[in-house]
């Protein structure tokens, strides 16, 4: 919806650039184990990924005015990733390359999954749950539920683990739906003269 929004608006008013960044880093990052690992099913799913957040970035990076910071994140971005491919690849010996890849790849999904806590506790303070979108949540538990039963299924922790809180966070946002119903948020409107 954000890239639909961006291409109808010509605009980035009220459209976060570092979930993208984030995202594709996360893909990419994935995309290197799945490699690493010769599973086709990773590679094909994070290639994917990858490449649809690389599209949101350029599309981004083309309508948004601040362009010289974008540039910078995005170079960032580049920098992090190929620092991250040569520790991989020269300084990491070959036994424990997966090992280290996996558990790098492991935190930085946790870390992913568990950083909307704080609109969560926004929710509960405001009792409204408009900065939530259940679309995501629903996408988020379909995923997330995904990669946990496919991580299962190979015995491979570093698949299943991090995809647990994804679960998590999804079912208590399911429950703040259910709390803060949206009909609670409709704004009063004044009473007739």
């Amino acid at each position: 919806s954000d890239l639909r929004q961006m291409l109808a608006t010509k605009s980035v008013d009220n459209i976060q650039f570092l979930p993208f960044l984030t995202t594709d880093a996360n893909n990419l990052s994935w995309l290197g184990y799945g490699c690493l690992k010769g599973d086709g099913t990773v590679i094909t799913v994070n290639a994917i990924g990858a490449a649809l957040q690389t599209l949101y970035i350029l599309v981004y990076l083309y309508y948004t005015p601040a362009k010289r910071p974008v540039l910078l994140q995005v170079l960032l971005l580049l920098a992090v990733v190929v620092t991250g491919y040569g520790y991989f690849s020269i300084l990491v010996d070959t036994g424990t390359r997966l090992t280290h890849l996996g558990l790098f790849c492991s935190i930085f999904t946790i870390t992913m999954y568990l950083s909307p806590l704080a609109d969560l506790a926004k929710v509960v303070r405001s009792k409204s749950t408009r900065c939530l979108s259940f679309p995501l949540t629903v996408t988020t538990l379909v995923a997330s539920s995904s990669w946990t039963l496919y991580g299962l299924q190979l015995h491979d922790p570093y698949i299943t683990v991090p995809n647990v809180p994804g679960i998590v966070t999804s079912l208590v946002r399911f429950w703040l739906f259910q709390r803060y119903r949206p009909e609670q948020d409709k704004p009063y409107s004044p009473l007739p003269a």
